[in-house]
């Protein structure tokens, strides 16, 4: 768990380096950032912008990433727990 923590803080280094690098991406660490049309701003698509959408793709993936170690940390904590029950309730 606690290799699984500094991961995670690794992590959130590098989604708060992305943040930074364009005012665009916004300040969020959990969001993603989507395609799609947003009223009253512009969609942009690889034409329009290669470097913010090749960087807003990258944080995404690293957000993607985020997410999966917190959901095995989740798993790894549950079966620390069921099995610390286990061993007290028998």
């Amino acid at each position: 768990m606690a290799i699984l923590f500094v991961v995670l803080k690794y992590i959130l280094a590098w989604i708060a380096y992305y943040n930074d690098l364009d005012p665009r991406l916004g300040p969020s660490t959990w969001r993603l950032s989507y395609d799609y049309p947003v009223l009253g701003k512009r969609d942009i698509s690889d034409l329009d912008d290669k470097a913010f959408v090749r960087l807003r793709r990258k944080k995404n993936k690293i957000i993607t990433f985020m997410y999966s170690i917190v959901l095995i940390m989740f798993m790894a904590s549950m079966s620390l727990l069921s099995q610390l029950l286990i061993f007290f309730l028998n």
